[in-house]
Protein backbone atom coordinates (compact mmCIF):
# COMPACT_ATOMS: atom_id res chain seq x y z
CA UNK A 1 0.00 0.00 0.00
CA UNK A 2 1.29 3.69 -0.59
CA UNK A 3 2.37 5.94 2.00
CA UNK A 4 -0.98 8.00 1.39
CA UNK A 5 -3.57 4.93 2.04
CA UNK A 6 -1.65 4.07 4.81
CA UNK A 7 -2.02 7.47 6.33
CA UNK A 8 -5.33 7.49 6.06
CA UNK A 9 -6.63 4.35 7.17
CA UNK A 10 -4.28 4.66 10.13
CA UNK A 11 -6.05 8.10 10.36
CA UNK A 12 -9.59 6.59 10.07
CA UNK A 13 -8.90 3.66 12.42
CA UNK A 14 -7.61 6.13 15.16
CA UNK A 15 -10.93 8.35 15.04
CA UNK A 16 -13.07 5.21 14.66
CA UNK A 17 -11.87 3.70 17.86
CA UNK A 18 -11.72 7.54 19.32
CA UNK A 19 -15.18 7.69 18.48
CA UNK A 20 -15.84 4.49 19.81
CA UNK A 21 -14.55 4.96 23.22
CA UNK A 22 -16.25 8.26 23.59
CA UNK A 23 -19.67 7.15 22.75
CA UNK A 24 -19.14 4.04 25.57
CA UNK A 25 -17.64 6.33 27.94
CA UNK A 26 -20.77 9.17 27.24
CA UNK A 27 -23.57 6.13 27.28
CA UNK A 28 -21.79 4.66 30.47
CA UNK A 29 -21.91 8.03 32.07
CA UNK A 30 -25.53 8.78 30.77
CA UNK A 31 -26.84 5.19 32.10
CA UNK A 32 -24.98 5.84 35.85
CA UNK A 33 -26.80 9.24 35.83
CA UNK A 34 -30.15 8.36 35.40
CA UNK A 35 -29.56 4.92 37.36
CA UNK A 36 -28.47 7.17 39.96
CA UNK A 37 -31.47 9.45 39.85
CA UNK A 38 -33.65 6.32 39.93
CA UNK A 39 -31.80 5.36 43.14
CA UNK A 40 -32.75 8.59 44.24
CA UNK A 41 -36.57 8.08 44.00
CA UNK A 42 -36.56 4.31 45.07
CA UNK A 43 -34.76 5.26 48.46
CA UNK A 44 -37.17 7.40 49.92
CA UNK A 45 -40.24 5.90 48.67
CA UNK A 46 -38.91 2.38 50.63
CA UNK A 47 -37.74 4.23 53.64
CA UNK A 48 -41.47 5.53 53.80
CA UNK A 49 -42.69 2.42 54.01
CA UNK A 50 -40.55 1.07 56.02
CA UNK A 51 -41.57 3.34 59.02
CA UNK A 52 -44.93 3.28 58.39
CA UNK A 53 -47.19 0.52 60.27
CA UNK A 54 -48.65 -2.34 58.22
CA UNK A 55 -51.53 -2.46 60.04
CA UNK A 56 -52.25 1.35 58.89
CA UNK A 57 -51.41 1.17 55.34
CA UNK A 58 -52.10 -1.57 52.38
CA UNK A 59 -50.44 -1.26 49.05
CA UNK A 60 -53.84 -0.97 47.01
CA UNK A 61 -54.39 2.04 49.79
CA UNK A 62 -50.65 3.24 48.81
CA UNK A 63 -51.63 3.37 45.00
CA UNK A 64 -52.51 7.31 44.69
CA UNK A 65 -49.20 8.02 46.65
CA UNK A 66 -47.40 5.67 44.50
CA UNK A 67 -49.24 7.10 40.96
CA UNK A 68 -48.25 10.71 41.87
CA UNK A 69 -44.74 9.41 42.53
CA UNK A 70 -42.90 6.69 41.25
CA UNK A 71 -45.08 6.53 37.97
CA UNK A 72 -42.50 9.63 37.23
CA UNK A 73 -39.30 7.18 36.91
CA UNK A 74 -41.49 4.29 35.47
CA UNK A 75 -44.00 1.37 36.52
CA UNK A 76 -43.87 0.91 40.26
CA UNK A 77 -44.24 -2.48 42.29
CA UNK A 78 -44.84 -2.59 46.01
CA UNK A 79 -44.39 -6.22 47.97
CA UNK A 80 -44.27 -7.19 51.11
CA UNK A 81 -42.23 -10.09 52.58
CA UNK A 82 -41.74 -11.92 55.55
CA UNK A 83 -39.04 -13.16 56.85
CA UNK A 84 -38.83 -16.34 54.85
CA UNK A 85 -39.32 -14.32 51.63
CA UNK A 86 -43.33 -15.35 50.77
CA UNK A 87 -45.65 -12.72 49.75
CA UNK A 88 -47.49 -11.01 52.81
CA UNK A 89 -51.03 -8.72 51.84
CA UNK A 90 -51.52 -7.96 47.84
CA UNK A 91 -48.82 -6.43 46.02
CA UNK A 92 -49.08 -2.98 44.29
CA UNK A 93 -48.57 -3.52 40.29
CA UNK A 94 -48.80 -0.88 37.72
CA UNK A 95 -49.27 -3.32 34.97
CA UNK A 96 -51.92 -4.52 33.37
CA UNK A 97 -54.31 -7.12 35.64
CA UNK A 98 -52.89 -10.70 35.87
CA UNK A 99 -48.74 -9.82 36.06
CA UNK A 100 -47.17 -10.82 39.20
CA UNK A 101 -44.35 -8.69 39.07
CA UNK A 102 -40.58 -8.37 38.16
CA UNK A 103 -39.03 -11.88 38.87
CA UNK A 104 -37.84 -11.35 42.84
CA UNK A 105 -34.71 -13.00 43.74
CA UNK A 106 -35.22 -14.74 47.20
CA UNK A 107 -35.50 -12.63 50.02
CA UNK A 108 -35.16 -13.88 53.12
CA UNK A 109 -34.43 -12.18 56.53
CA UNK A 110 -30.68 -12.73 55.97
CA UNK A 111 -30.36 -11.77 52.12
CA UNK A 112 -32.17 -8.36 53.18
CA UNK A 113 -29.64 -7.73 55.45
CA UNK A 114 -26.97 -8.97 52.89
CA UNK A 115 -27.98 -5.99 50.39
CA UNK A 116 -27.73 -3.62 52.60
CA UNK A 117 -30.51 -1.30 51.66
CA UNK A 118 -28.51 -0.91 48.36
CA UNK A 119 -30.62 -0.86 45.23
CA UNK A 120 -30.30 -3.78 42.76
CA UNK A 121 -30.76 -5.03 39.15
CA UNK A 122 -33.15 -7.52 37.94
CA UNK A 123 -33.95 -8.88 34.55
CA UNK A 124 -37.83 -9.95 34.01
CA UNK A 125 -39.00 -13.80 32.65
CA UNK A 126 -38.53 -13.52 29.08
CA UNK A 127 -34.73 -11.07 29.58
CA UNK A 128 -36.44 -8.07 27.79
CA UNK A 129 -36.62 -5.34 30.77
CA UNK A 130 -34.97 -4.62 33.46
CA UNK A 131 -36.03 -3.72 36.82
CA UNK A 132 -34.38 -1.49 39.61
CA UNK A 133 -35.40 -3.22 43.28
CA UNK A 134 -34.72 -2.10 46.98
CA UNK A 135 -35.33 -4.12 50.07
CA UNK A 136 -35.62 -2.61 53.30
CA UNK A 137 -36.80 -4.03 56.49
CA UNK A 138 -40.30 -2.56 57.64
CA UNK A 139 -40.27 -0.89 61.38
CA UNK A 140 -43.72 -0.84 62.44
CA UNK A 141 -45.81 -2.35 65.67
CA UNK A 142 -45.65 -6.08 64.73
CA UNK A 143 -49.25 -5.92 63.49
CA UNK A 144 -49.80 -7.24 59.43
CA UNK A 145 -52.71 -6.70 57.27
CA UNK A 146 -55.42 -9.19 59.06
CA UNK A 147 -53.74 -8.49 62.54
CA UNK A 148 -51.59 -11.31 62.84
CA UNK A 149 -48.04 -11.27 64.62
CA UNK A 150 -44.78 -11.38 62.82
CA UNK A 151 -41.63 -10.80 63.79
CA UNK A 152 -40.31 -9.13 60.68
CA UNK A 153 -41.48 -8.06 57.59
CA UNK A 154 -39.83 -6.81 54.43
CA UNK A 155 -40.94 -4.05 51.97
CA UNK A 156 -39.38 -4.51 48.38
CA UNK A 157 -40.05 -1.69 46.29
CA UNK A 158 -39.12 -1.76 42.07
CA UNK A 159 -39.44 0.06 38.89
CA UNK A 160 -38.98 -0.57 35.32
CA UNK A 161 -35.70 0.60 33.56
CA UNK A 162 -37.56 0.67 30.48
CA UNK A 163 -37.04 4.57 30.25
CA UNK A 164 -33.57 4.62 31.21
CA UNK A 165 -32.59 1.96 28.38
CA UNK A 166 -34.56 3.41 25.74
CA UNK A 167 -32.72 6.85 26.62
CA UNK A 168 -29.20 5.36 26.85
CA UNK A 169 -30.30 3.26 24.18
CA UNK A 170 -31.29 6.19 21.56
CA UNK A 171 -28.06 7.94 22.49
CA UNK A 172 -26.09 4.83 21.62
CA UNK A 173 -28.01 4.86 18.19
CA UNK A 174 -27.20 8.20 17.81
CA UNK A 175 -23.59 8.09 18.42
CA UNK A 176 -23.23 4.92 16.59
CA UNK A 177 -24.39 6.76 13.48
CA UNK A 178 -22.84 10.11 13.57
CA UNK A 179 -20.20 8.54 14.42
CA UNK A 180 -20.03 6.20 11.28
CA UNK A 181 -21.37 9.69 9.13
CA UNK A 182 -18.68 11.60 10.80
CA UNK A 183 -15.78 9.16 10.08
CA UNK A 184 -16.69 9.00 6.68
CA UNK A 185 -16.75 12.25 5.76
CA UNK A 186 -13.08 12.87 7.81
CA UNK A 187 -11.84 10.11 5.76
CA UNK A 188 -12.72 11.28 2.55
CA UNK A 189 -11.76 15.34 4.06
CA UNK A 190 -8.31 13.25 5.57
CA UNK A 191 -7.41 11.42 1.86
CA UNK A 192 -7.53 15.11 -0.30
CA UNK A 193 -5.68 16.54 2.97
CA UNK A 194 -3.06 13.56 3.08
CA UNK A 195 -2.77 14.15 -0.96
CA UNK A 196 -2.22 17.81 -0.62
CA UNK A 197 0.41 17.16 2.45
CA UNK A 198 1.98 14.70 0.88
CA UNK A 199 2.31 16.51 -2.98
CA UNK A 200 5.89 17.68 -2.02
CA UNK A 201 6.77 14.16 -1.95
CA UNK A 202 5.52 13.70 -5.24
CA UNK A 203 7.58 16.63 -6.49
CA UNK A 204 11.00 15.46 -4.98
CA UNK A 205 10.13 11.98 -6.54
CA UNK A 206 9.72 13.50 -10.07
CA UNK A 207 13.06 15.68 -9.29
CA UNK A 208 14.90 12.37 -8.26
CA UNK A 209 13.57 10.52 -11.11
CA UNK A 210 14.70 13.31 -13.37
CA UNK A 211 17.99 13.51 -12.20
CA UNK A 212 18.50 9.48 -12.01
CA UNK A 213 17.70 9.82 -15.79
CA UNK A 214 20.86 12.16 -16.54
CA UNK A 215 19.87 15.49 -15.60
CA UNK A 216 22.26 16.50 -12.51
CA UNK A 217 21.32 20.31 -12.66
CA UNK A 218 17.94 19.96 -11.20
CA UNK A 219 16.83 20.23 -7.95
CA UNK A 220 14.31 20.41 -5.45
CA UNK A 221 11.75 23.38 -5.50
CA UNK A 222 11.39 25.30 -1.97
CA UNK A 223 8.36 23.18 -0.59
CA UNK A 224 8.09 24.42 2.92
CA UNK A 225 9.43 27.12 5.32
CA UNK A 226 13.02 26.07 6.41
CA UNK A 227 11.81 25.35 9.99
CA UNK A 228 9.56 22.56 8.09
CA UNK A 229 10.33 19.18 8.20
CA UNK A 230 9.73 19.06 4.22
CA UNK A 231 11.86 22.55 4.24
CA UNK A 232 14.61 20.81 5.75
CA UNK A 233 14.37 17.69 3.79
CA UNK A 234 14.28 19.94 0.27
CA UNK A 235 17.52 21.89 1.83
CA UNK A 236 19.67 18.92 2.75
CA UNK A 237 18.60 16.66 -0.72
CA UNK A 238 19.52 20.25 -2.78
CA UNK A 239 23.11 19.99 -0.63
CA UNK A 240 23.29 16.55 -1.37
CA UNK A 241 22.68 17.19 -5.21
CA UNK A 242 25.06 19.86 -5.34
CA UNK A 243 27.91 17.54 -3.82
CA UNK A 244 26.59 14.99 -6.51
CA UNK A 245 27.09 17.26 -9.29
CA UNK A 246 30.28 18.89 -8.25
CA UNK A 247 31.23 15.11 -8.01
CA UNK A 248 30.54 13.62 -11.08
CA UNK A 249 31.62 17.30 -12.68
CA UNK A 250 35.23 16.48 -10.87
CA UNK A 251 35.47 12.83 -11.98
CA UNK A 252 34.51 14.28 -15.53
CA UNK A 253 37.27 16.61 -15.17
CA UNK A 254 39.54 13.84 -13.87
CA UNK A 255 39.40 11.54 -16.13
CA UNK A 256 39.75 14.61 -19.08
CA UNK A 257 43.18 15.49 -17.21
CA UNK A 258 44.10 11.71 -17.20
CA UNK A 259 43.32 11.06 -20.70
CA UNK A 260 45.31 14.14 -21.56
CA UNK A 261 48.24 13.08 -18.70
CA UNK A 262 48.53 9.79 -20.70
CA UNK A 263 48.46 11.48 -24.30
CA UNK A 264 51.05 14.33 -23.31
CA UNK A 265 53.33 11.85 -21.49
CA UNK A 266 53.05 9.62 -24.31
CA UNK A 267 54.54 12.27 -26.34
CA UNK A 268 56.78 13.62 -24.14
CA UNK A 269 58.50 10.00 -23.45
CA UNK A 270 57.55 9.38 -27.02
CA UNK A 271 59.62 12.22 -28.93
CA UNK A 272 63.19 11.84 -27.13
CA UNK A 273 62.75 7.44 -27.86
CA UNK A 274 62.30 8.29 -31.68
CA UNK A 275 64.90 11.03 -31.77
CA UNK A 276 67.23 8.50 -29.91
CA UNK A 277 66.18 5.12 -32.01
CA UNK A 278 66.30 7.60 -35.28
CA UNK A 279 70.47 8.33 -34.37
CA UNK A 280 71.23 4.54 -33.70
CA UNK A 281 69.46 3.09 -36.79
CA UNK A 282 71.45 5.95 -38.89
CA UNK A 283 74.29 4.63 -37.20
CA UNK A 284 73.23 0.84 -38.08
CA UNK A 285 72.87 1.79 -41.38
CA UNK A 286 76.46 3.26 -41.85
CA UNK A 287 75.15 7.05 -42.40
CA UNK A 288 77.38 8.14 -40.27
CA UNK A 289 80.68 7.93 -41.72
CA UNK A 290 83.08 10.27 -40.37
CA UNK A 291 83.97 10.83 -36.39
CA UNK A 292 82.17 14.29 -36.50
CA UNK A 293 79.19 12.90 -38.04
CA UNK A 294 79.28 10.10 -35.11
CA UNK A 295 80.16 12.62 -32.15
CA UNK A 296 77.51 14.96 -33.18
CA UNK A 297 75.17 12.19 -32.98
CA UNK A 298 75.99 11.05 -29.98
CA UNK A 299 76.25 14.39 -28.52
CA UNK A 300 71.79 14.69 -29.70
CA UNK A 301 71.48 11.16 -28.08
CA UNK A 302 73.13 12.44 -24.91
CA UNK A 303 70.75 15.40 -24.84
CA UNK A 304 67.68 13.19 -25.41
CA UNK A 305 68.63 10.86 -23.27
CA UNK A 306 68.89 13.92 -20.44
CA UNK A 307 65.93 15.19 -21.31
CA UNK A 308 63.87 11.63 -21.05
CA UNK A 309 65.44 11.37 -17.77
CA UNK A 310 64.40 14.79 -16.26
CA UNK A 311 60.84 14.09 -17.41
CA UNK A 312 60.75 10.63 -15.87
CA UNK A 313 61.96 12.36 -13.05
CA UNK A 314 59.85 15.10 -12.87
CA UNK A 315 56.70 12.28 -13.22
CA UNK A 316 58.27 10.49 -10.75
CA UNK A 317 58.48 13.09 -8.35
CA UNK A 318 54.87 14.26 -9.00
CA UNK A 319 53.92 10.68 -8.18
CA UNK A 320 55.51 10.71 -4.98
CA UNK A 321 53.99 14.35 -3.47
CA UNK A 322 50.70 12.80 -4.33
CA UNK A 323 51.20 9.23 -2.93
CA UNK A 324 52.54 11.53 -0.20
CA UNK A 325 49.80 14.55 -0.04
CA UNK A 326 47.20 11.39 0.10
CA UNK A 327 49.13 9.55 3.01
CA UNK A 328 49.68 13.11 5.28
CA UNK A 329 52.14 14.82 3.91
CA UNK A 330 56.02 14.37 1.81
CA UNK A 331 58.88 13.47 4.39
CA UNK A 332 60.81 16.87 4.65
CA UNK A 333 64.39 17.90 6.22
CA UNK A 334 62.94 21.08 8.06
CA UNK A 335 65.69 23.44 8.76
CA UNK A 336 65.39 27.54 9.89
CA UNK A 337 66.23 28.79 6.31
CA UNK A 338 66.25 32.44 5.02
CA UNK A 339 64.99 32.80 1.64
CA UNK A 340 67.91 35.53 1.02
CA UNK A 341 70.35 32.76 -0.07
CA UNK A 342 67.86 31.54 -2.33
CA UNK A 343 67.13 34.66 -4.18
CA UNK A 344 70.82 35.32 -4.42
CA UNK A 345 71.19 31.83 -6.13
CA UNK A 346 68.61 32.28 -8.14
CA UNK A 347 70.32 35.92 -9.38
CA UNK A 348 72.95 34.09 -10.56
CA UNK A 349 71.23 31.43 -12.09
CA UNK A 350 69.53 34.57 -14.46
CA UNK A 351 73.02 35.77 -15.38
CA UNK A 352 74.18 32.43 -16.22
CA UNK A 353 71.52 31.21 -18.22
CA UNK A 354 71.02 34.88 -20.30
CA UNK A 355 73.87 37.51 -19.56
CA UNK A 356 72.06 39.80 -21.88
CA UNK A 357 68.62 39.74 -19.45
CA UNK A 358 68.79 42.62 -17.27
CA UNK A 359 67.98 40.85 -13.49
CA UNK A 360 67.47 42.82 -10.10
CA UNK A 361 67.26 42.14 -6.82
CA UNK A 362 64.63 43.52 -4.69
CA UNK A 363 61.98 43.33 -1.38
CA UNK A 364 58.52 41.47 -2.42
CA UNK A 365 56.73 44.52 -4.01
CA UNK A 366 60.11 46.41 -4.83
CA UNK A 367 62.68 48.34 -2.31
CA UNK A 368 65.21 46.99 -0.97
CA UNK A 369 65.39 43.59 -0.43
CA UNK A 370 65.37 41.91 3.42
CA UNK A 371 65.56 38.76 5.57
CA UNK A 372 62.52 36.28 5.02
CA UNK A 373 63.35 33.55 7.24
CA UNK A 374 61.20 30.50 7.39
CA UNK A 375 61.31 26.56 8.38
CA UNK A 376 61.54 24.63 5.40
CA UNK A 377 63.56 22.06 3.22
CA UNK A 378 66.11 24.27 1.25
CA UNK A 379 66.90 21.79 -0.83
CA UNK A 380 63.06 21.03 -2.26
CA UNK A 381 62.86 25.20 -2.11
CA UNK A 382 65.89 25.13 -4.33
CA UNK A 383 64.45 23.03 -6.51
CA UNK A 384 60.88 25.45 -6.84
CA UNK A 385 63.16 28.22 -6.85
CA UNK A 386 65.38 26.89 -10.17
CA UNK A 387 61.69 25.94 -12.20
CA UNK A 388 60.40 29.64 -11.45
CA UNK A 389 63.91 30.80 -12.87
CA UNK A 390 63.93 28.40 -15.57
CA UNK A 391 60.37 28.97 -16.30
CA UNK A 392 60.92 32.91 -16.54
CA UNK A 393 63.83 32.02 -19.07
CA UNK A 394 61.67 30.08 -21.10
CA UNK A 395 58.87 31.77 -21.80
CA UNK A 396 59.71 35.40 -22.34
CA UNK A 397 61.92 36.90 -25.05
CA UNK A 398 65.88 37.28 -24.84
CA UNK A 399 66.30 40.38 -23.13
CA UNK A 400 63.65 40.65 -21.13
CA UNK A 401 63.87 41.93 -17.80
CA UNK A 402 63.51 39.47 -14.90
CA UNK A 403 62.89 40.75 -11.18
CA UNK A 404 63.99 38.26 -7.98
CA UNK A 405 62.11 39.38 -4.65
CA UNK A 406 62.25 38.48 -1.46
CA UNK A 407 61.11 39.59 2.15
CA UNK A 408 58.61 39.56 4.64
CA UNK A 409 54.63 40.14 4.11
CA UNK A 410 52.51 40.23 6.97
CA UNK A 411 53.34 37.01 9.04
CA UNK A 412 54.89 35.55 5.51
CA UNK A 413 58.33 34.51 4.12
CA UNK A 414 57.91 35.85 0.82
CA UNK A 415 60.14 35.41 -2.79
CA UNK A 416 59.24 36.34 -5.98
CA UNK A 417 60.35 35.79 -9.69
CA UNK A 418 58.69 38.48 -12.00
CA UNK A 419 59.20 39.14 -15.46
CA UNK A 420 58.02 41.92 -18.05
CA UNK A 421 57.12 39.22 -20.57
CA UNK A 422 53.82 38.67 -22.29
CA UNK A 423 51.72 37.52 -19.53
CA UNK A 424 48.85 35.57 -19.73
CA UNK A 425 45.49 35.72 -20.01
CA UNK A 426 42.92 34.58 -17.14
CA UNK A 427 42.09 31.09 -19.01
CA UNK A 428 45.78 30.26 -19.22
CA UNK A 429 46.64 31.88 -15.55
CA UNK A 430 43.89 29.90 -14.42
CA UNK A 431 45.38 26.70 -15.80
CA UNK A 432 48.77 27.55 -15.38
CA UNK A 433 49.38 24.54 -12.76
CA UNK A 434 47.60 21.75 -14.15
CA UNK A 435 50.04 18.90 -15.60
CA UNK A 436 51.58 18.95 -19.14
CA UNK A 437 49.86 22.25 -19.69
CA UNK A 438 51.25 24.81 -21.92
CA UNK A 439 50.29 28.14 -22.82
CA UNK A 440 50.42 27.26 -26.80
CA UNK A 441 48.12 24.65 -26.55
CA UNK A 442 49.68 22.66 -28.57
CA UNK A 443 52.46 19.64 -28.30
CA UNK A 444 55.38 21.61 -30.47
CA UNK A 445 57.35 24.14 -28.50
CA UNK A 446 60.41 26.02 -28.93
CA UNK A 447 63.48 24.62 -28.11
CA UNK A 448 64.25 24.86 -24.33
CA UNK A 449 60.78 25.06 -23.52
CA UNK A 450 59.86 22.18 -20.98
CA UNK A 451 56.81 19.67 -20.44
CA UNK A 452 54.73 21.58 -18.50
CA UNK A 453 55.52 19.88 -15.75
CA UNK A 454 57.55 22.78 -13.70
CA UNK A 455 54.91 24.60 -12.17
CA UNK A 456 52.93 21.84 -11.34
CA UNK A 457 56.05 20.14 -9.15
CA UNK A 458 56.51 24.01 -8.08
CA UNK A 459 52.57 24.05 -6.58
CA UNK A 460 52.70 20.82 -5.16
CA UNK A 461 56.32 21.26 -3.67
CA UNK A 462 55.61 24.71 -1.59
CA UNK A 463 52.44 23.17 -0.46
CA UNK A 464 54.03 20.46 1.26
CA UNK A 465 55.75 22.86 3.12
CA UNK A 466 52.84 24.52 4.10
CA UNK A 467 52.93 27.61 1.80
CA UNK A 468 51.11 28.84 -1.48
CA UNK A 469 51.80 30.11 -4.82
CA UNK A 470 50.21 32.92 -6.28
CA UNK A 471 50.77 34.16 -9.75
CA UNK A 472 49.66 37.94 -10.72
CA UNK A 473 49.61 38.43 -14.65
CA UNK A 474 48.16 40.33 -17.27
CA UNK A 475 48.44 40.11 -20.89
CA UNK A 476 51.19 42.26 -22.03
CA UNK A 477 52.00 43.44 -18.30
CA UNK A 478 54.40 39.82 -17.46
CA UNK A 479 54.17 37.61 -14.56
CA UNK A 480 54.68 37.48 -10.81
CA UNK A 481 55.18 34.31 -9.31
CA UNK A 482 55.37 34.57 -5.40
CA UNK A 483 56.34 32.09 -3.06
CA UNK A 484 54.99 32.39 0.25
CA UNK A 485 55.83 30.23 3.07
CA UNK A 486 55.18 30.74 7.30
CA UNK A 487 57.66 33.69 8.44
CA UNK A 488 59.98 32.15 11.15
CA UNK A 489 62.02 33.78 13.28
CA UNK A 490 65.72 33.54 11.70
CA UNK A 491 67.48 32.86 15.42
CA UNK A 492 64.36 31.56 17.42
CA UNK A 493 63.09 28.43 18.49
CA UNK A 494 62.13 25.89 15.56
CA UNK A 495 57.94 26.17 17.24
CA UNK A 496 56.27 23.28 18.34
CA UNK A 497 53.26 23.54 17.13
CA UNK A 498 51.72 23.16 13.11
CA UNK A 499 52.86 25.74 10.51
CA UNK A 500 50.32 27.87 9.22
CA UNK A 501 48.51 26.00 6.60
CA UNK A 502 47.84 27.61 3.12
CA UNK A 503 46.13 26.40 -0.44
CA UNK A 504 47.53 24.68 -2.67
CA UNK A 505 48.35 27.58 -4.89
CA UNK A 506 46.38 30.32 -6.13
CA UNK A 507 46.02 33.43 -8.88
CA UNK A 508 45.84 36.83 -7.99
CA UNK A 509 45.22 39.43 -11.07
Amino acid sequence: MSLRSRLVMLTAALLAVGLLVASVVVTSLLRGYLEDRVDGQLRPAAELFSRTSVSLVSAQRAAPVFSLGLDLFGSPTIVYLDAEGRTVGEPYVSKPQGWAGPPLPELDSEAVAASRARPFTVSDREGDERWRVIALPVVHDGRIFDGTATTAVTVVVATSMNKVDATTGTLWTASLVAGVGLLVVLTLVGWFAVRTGLRPLTRIEETAAAIAGGDLSRRVPTLGAPHTEVGRLSVALNGMLVQIETAFAQRAESEARMRRFVADASHELRTPLVGIKGFTDLYRMGALPGREDIDRTMERIARESQRLARLVEDMLLLARLDEHASAGGLPLELAPTDLRTLAADALHDVRALDPSRPVTLTGPDGGPPSTAATLADEARLRQVVTNLVGNAITHTPAGTPVRIGVGTVGRHAVLEVADEGPGLTAEQSARVFERFYRADGSRTRADGAGAGLGLSIVQSLVAAQRGEVLLTTLPGRGATFRVMLPHHPEHGEIPTEEPEHFPSGGRLS
